[in-house]
């Protein structure tokens, strides 16, 4: 889905509450509280792209850079870990990568090292209540683990209940009530609102408000880190308001779902094509005719590269290669590589140390 088509389908505008208005602009408020979202003299970054909900991917990734030890502690010591965003949809087990990434941004800076999870577009549009409404997105799993636990039980006790009714024959196998209780859920999931309504406010809750406090753009010493890319206009604002204003809007959208109502107010970045979480042209444009707008871009960003997901980038082949990750002489680098299963299962992280950039698990050096 495109953002137009998302921004095209909001709910027409109706009133807040008052008290609603009162606490974004509370929040509003705290943001004066600058958050970092630019560091220097960092000597190693990893950077790994979309996970679309594959937890075991992501582990595999983790210990293959040799980021966390056996029982998932982090081992890398100062090194920074980027994750640049689309945790949810497609694939199954986001919330269990949240709570791993949880975990390891303590760990990671009690080590002197930092992780950042940059905000995707379908952190975003699970945050403003979008992807519920979409199958494509939310996943039947997906939308179990974000419901609270009282509300899943109750519906799964009823469910057996009639199942036990329906199936005196103990020939039925325990997978033949796993089957159908899926598919109780994938009808629940499609049909109940009132589910939706849980699991948006559970999500919101417990990871929304979690997600909103990260950046959607950060810098580490001349690399821009990013999940869709920063246009030619956006890379004239500093990041720390590219940042601050996404978070605004987000936090507006999450106190509205929460109180049933939607917003008086249009949004500047969220749903815009040329915002920093849906920006593609740096990933599809032909690199001759546009190579001097980006380095237009990095130059107003002082950056030397770029660093980008959200748009898949492999080839044709059933290898990750550097050949389709890297655009513009390599200061663009593409690094949705399709690591969640539901994309092939193509597992990548890109490493940049001092001068030197190169592809996992390729290993090829290249100083630029």
């Amino acid at each position: 889905m495109k953002a137009s088509e998302i921004k095209n389908r909001m709910r027409p505008i109706k009133h807040v509450f008052l008290i609603g208005l009162i606490t974004v602009l509370c929040f509003t408020f705290s943001l004066a509280e600058d958050r970092p979202c630019e560091w220097t003299g960092v000597k190693k970054i990893v950077a790994i792209g979309d996970l679309h909900g594959d937890y075991n991917n992501f582990i595999e990734i983790l210990k293959g850079v040799k980021l966390v030890d056996e029982s998932l502690h982090w081992k890398g010591g100062e090194i920074h870990l980027v994750q640049a965003g689309d945790i949810l949809d497609r694939g199954p087990e986001a919330r269990k990568i949240f709570d791993l990434i949880m975990a390891l941004e303590k760990e990671a800076e009690e080590a002197g090292g930092m992780v950042h999870m940059l905000i995707g577009n379908h952190e975003e549009m699970n945050i403003t209540g979008i992807a519920i409404d979409n199958p494509r997105y939310v996943t039947v799993e997906q939308f179990i683990s974000f419901l609270p636990d009282n509300f899943r039980d109750k519906k799964e006790e009823d469910f057996k209940k009639k199942f036990d009714q329906n199936n005196n024959d103990s020939s039925n196998s325990a997978r033949s009530y796993e089957l159908e209780l899926r598919n109780y859920w994938a009808d629940v999931l499609k049909r109940d609102r009132r589910a939706k309504s849980e699991y948006s406010r559970f999500f919101n809750d417990n990871y929304g408000k979690w997600i909103i406090k990260h950046n959607a753009v950060i810098k580490i010493n001349k690399t821009v880190f990013v999940h869709g890319g920063i246009s030619e206009t956006y890379s004239k604002i500093s990041l720390k308001d590219i940042n601050n204003q996404l978070r605004r809007e987000l936090e507006e959208f999450r106190l509205a779902l929460k109180m049933g109502k939607t917003l008086r107010s249009q949004p500047k970045i969220v749903y815009d094509q040329e915002g920093p979480l849906w920006y593609r042209r740096l990933a599809q444009e032909d690199e001759e005719n546009f190579a001097d707008e980006v380095q237009t871009i990095l130059n107003n960003l002082g950056a030397k590269h770029m660093v980008i997901a959200h748009t898949p980038r492999r080839g044709s082949s059933s290898v990750v290669s550097e050949e389709f990750v890297s655009r513009y002489k390599e200061s663009i680098w593409v690094i949705d590589t399709g690591i969640s299963t539901v994309y092939g299962g193509f597992l990548s992280a890109l490493i940049i140390e001092e001068e030197d950039i190169w592809l996992w698990p390729e290993g090829e050096i290249h100083e630029n």
